[in-house]
């Protein structure tokens, strides 16, 4: 998030590091960085570095329907993350410190829970961000090597989702086209963008609907994915990329992952072909490219038709809406940053 964190404070987040991690922090300083989520630097009193995140339990529908279900969804996922650095010896997952309970997070009141990182030093990369031939290659490299590690994550508690989290929110809003929306000050301009968009939408929905039943017949393997690759979730580091963000983390196809690197060469696909032995497929791409796209709909439909202030995350979350109903959409590479 890149406004001030609203229901955290701070002096309750250096509390529950002390209570649930025994870290002594000396300081803690906001990173205004990402979405879903805040951010904070913690300094503890022997100068070392952590990260902190309190993850949003309302703004994340592809882990559960309410506060509850998503806080145990998000402890799986990262427990995920956890057997993919620890049990699998992925380098590259940036996985959470667990906590004196043994849990990969805390529940922090009834919207919010707390969960603590090492500090990873490199340099974060931003969503838009152009890559290079080499970055490519060693992204594709480093995807091969999770997806190889279905094993770890299969006996543990990630889970497979074909679909678009948090659907009937936006069915509901496009239902509800025909009288105002009083939410906040970018309500109405929801509204009407919706309106305008929305014989294309229900086309994107009933596309997303047609290639999830053809691919559903085609009995491919599911793999663990991380789900978001895109450069706002890679730091770059003397060893190479580090990955963080796994709450995301899914059984699913691998396409689930390699659509995000499609420039529309293959080069990527060819490379991938000759680490794993899979072929991509052209129709899975599609289908995570729409999901993504819808996914990103729901999401700003919902945070600007609820009850909201005009800030920094709600003007990026307008830009971003907009944006996203062009017909191609933003592209994790390549392009200005949305996130």
């Amino acid at each position: 998030m890149r406004s001030a964190p609203e229901g955290i404070d701070a002096d309750e987040v250096v509390d529950a590091l002390g209570r649930h991690w025994n870290l002594e922090v000396d300081r803690l300083d906001y990173f205004p960085e990402g979405g879903g989520a805040y951010h904070w630097v913690a300094k503890t009193r022997g100068a070392e570095r952590c990260f902190v995140t309190g993850d949003d339990l309302d703004t994340k529908p592809w882990l559960g329907a309410d506060g509850d279900s998503v806080f145990a969804g998000l402890l799986a996922a990262y427990r995920t993350a956890m057997d993919l650095r620890r049990e699998a010896g992925l380098g590259f997952v940036v996985a959470p410190l667990p906590a004196l309970s043994g849990e990969p997070a805390i529940r922090l009141g009834p919207r919010h829970s707390l969960a603590l990182f090492p500090f990873v030093a490199g340099s974060p990369g931003r969503w838009g961000e152009p890559f290079g031939p080499e970055d490519t290659t060693g992204l594709v490299g480093l995807l091969a090597e999770l997806h190889r590690s279905t094993s770890v994550a299969a006996g543990g508690e990630a889970r497979r989702r074909v679909g678009v989290p948090g659907r009937e929110q936006l069915e509901e809003a496009l239902s509800d086209l025909d009288r105002p929306w009083n939410g906040g000050p970018f309500s109405e301009p929801t509204r009407r963008q919706l309106a305008a968009h929305a014989e294309v939408v229900a086309s994107w929905l009933a596309a997303f609907d047609e290639l999830r039943s053809r691919l559903a017949r085609s009995g491919a393997a599911p793999v663990v994915t991380h789900g978001e690759p895109h450069p706002g979730n890679l730091i770059r580091t003397a060893e190479g990329f580090a990955l963080v963000d796994w709450d995301t983390v899914a059984l699913d196809r691998p396409e689930r992952d390699l659509w995000m690197l499609d420039d529309g060469t293959g080069a990527a696909w060819v490379e991938y072909r000759e680490l794993t032995g899979v072929t991509v497929n052209p129709s899975a791409v599609a289908l995570y490219r729409l999901g993504w796209k819808l996914t990103d709909l729901v999401l700003f439909t919902a945070q600007l038709r609820a009850s909201h202030r005009r800030n920094s995350d709600t003007e990026r979350a307008w830009t971003a809406l907009r944006r996203t109903l062009e017909p191609e959409g933003p592209s994790p590479y390549g392009e200005a940053a949305i996130w």
